[in-house]
């Protein structure tokens, strides 16, 4: 999938820390920290069904998942000493669990950022679904409602 991911971008729905975004397998948080974060500055609890992300005792991630996760599988990487990335595997990946919000009440997509994610990730179905064709320059036609999506020409 990573390879769909490479060629046809991402979109993110931004936040006040940094953006987040997701793909059909998975959900990526990016957020910013002040230039010199150190690994040991940071304290980050991940459970299948919520998050807290604090660095240097200032929270600046919390609360409740919309969706459950799979925790044992989740992980986190300072990089450049700036920006901290975390990967949530879904628990139930399919095109049809689409996050409308990265927590319960949090960082909502708006309706058109939602409406790409959805026509995005029906794409990247159709990907995964015909792994020989190459659907990362594709776009769905039409006034796209998260279901019965077609593909020009079709």
């Amino acid at each position: 999938m990573s390879n769909f991911e490479e060629r046809s971008g991402i979109i993110s729905v931004p936040t006040n820390w940094g953006r987040w975004y997701q793909t059909i397998e998975e959900v990526f948080i990016e957020v910013d920290v002040p230039e010199g974060t150190k690994s040991s500055d940071l304290k980050i609890k991940i459970t299948n069904k919520s998050i807290s992300v604090e660095n240097r005792g200032n929270i600046m991630i919390k609360g409740t998942f919309p969706k459950p996760i799979h925790s044992d599988e989740s992980c986190w990487t300072l990089e450049d000493r700036k920006r901290i990335q975390i990967c949530l595997p879904k628990s139930e990946p399919s095109a049809s669990n689409i996050w409308k919000s990265l927590l319960e009440n949090q960082y909502e997509a708006d309706a058109i950022t939602f409406d790409k994610i959805s026509q995005k990730m029906t794409l990247q179905r159709f990907q995964f679904e015909n792994p020989g064709f190459d659907f990362s320059g594709a776009t769905i036609s039409g006034n796209y409602q998260g279901g019965g999506p077609t593909l020009p020409g079709s």
